[in-house]
């Protein structure tokens, strides 16, 4: 399941959270406000460190290819949700991927499926509930997971279960020991890498309350994700994407608005207003 990206991504967001009035949706804002600063800690001791060694060793084009894998094993995964939806369009779209993509894109080193037209159609557990009738629940913001709701943090538990790549992590014998870790570090590296590029760091350093407004994107692409508004960036399956979504909502709502310009200046034959 690819989805620590955009949860890291709204993680990232909440770096000077302020303490305000209880939000509708968000009954438990005390308790999620100081979840961010937790994860705000452990992102400026291990996450970010340890994220800017990697981006230092490791090439540009290497970094995008070992994104563009963890984003094809998560094909599989929202094939089956698709499946449970009830939408077998969006089901065989996602298989198609990842064979196009773990084939001629190499292990899904490079998305192939987009050029020859099969676009990215995310899927995840919280997606499936909330079509079958479960309906938004409260905000909650997870310990490292960062940004969730009930809803979407029962599916995140029921994933570990149905996710064929969570699975084989867990279960293949024909991993050697230390590789399923190996693998989940480096999953979060990646993130962590594409939203430094993505310029989430120098936004920590001038939205005015990051947690209220990373809180809100969340339910945007989270509402666009349910909807398959696929041509919404929030959805897309591109860590990204998802990033420059929240980072517009901080740029819209902290940016300095321009004064509006000053009336035309009176002519010779018309007095002054």
């Amino acid at each position: 399941m690819r989805a620590i990206g955009p949860l890291l991504a709204a993680v990232l967001l909440a770096g000077c959270a302020t303490t305000g009035a209880r939000t509708p949706g968000d009954p438990y804002e005390k308790f999620n406000r100081a979840m961010w600063g937790f994860n705000m800690g452990v992102d400026k001791v291990v996450l970010k460190p340890a994220s800017n060694v990697y981006r230092a060793v490791t090439p540009k084009p290497a970094r995008r290819g070992i994104s563009h894998v963890f984003a094809n094993l998560s094909e599989p995964f929202s094939a089956i949700n698709a499946l449970l939806q009830g939408n077998a369009k969006r089901a065989f779209n996602s298989l198609g991927r990842f064979v196009v993509n773990t084939t001629i894109g190499i292990g899904g080193l490079a998305d192939h499926a987009s050029k020859i037209g099969l676009k990215p159609t995310p899927e995840d557990f919280g997606q499936t509930l909330a079509v079958w009738g479960v309906k938004r629940s409260a905000y909650l913001v997870l310990p490292i997971l960062g940004p969730s709701t009930v809803r979407d943090g029962v599916g995140s538990v029921a994933s570990q279960f149905i996710d064929p790549y969570r699975i084989c992590l867990r279960d293949c014998e024909f991993l050697p020991k230390g590789v399923p870790t190996a693998i989940n570090v480096m999953e979060v590296l990646s993130a962590r890498s594409d939203l430094a590029e993505a310029g989430a760091d120098d936004f920590l350093k001038t939205s005015a309350d990051p947690y209220a407004t990373a809180r809100s994107a969340f339910f945007q692409r989270r509402d666009a994700a349910i909807a398959n508004r696929d041509g919404d960036a929030a959805v897309s399956n591109s860590d990204d994407a998802a990033v420059n979504a929240a980072l517009k909502e901080i740029d819209d709502r902290g940016a300095p608005q321009e004064p509006p310009p000053p009336p035309p200046a009176p002519t010779a034959n018309e007095p002054p207003k």
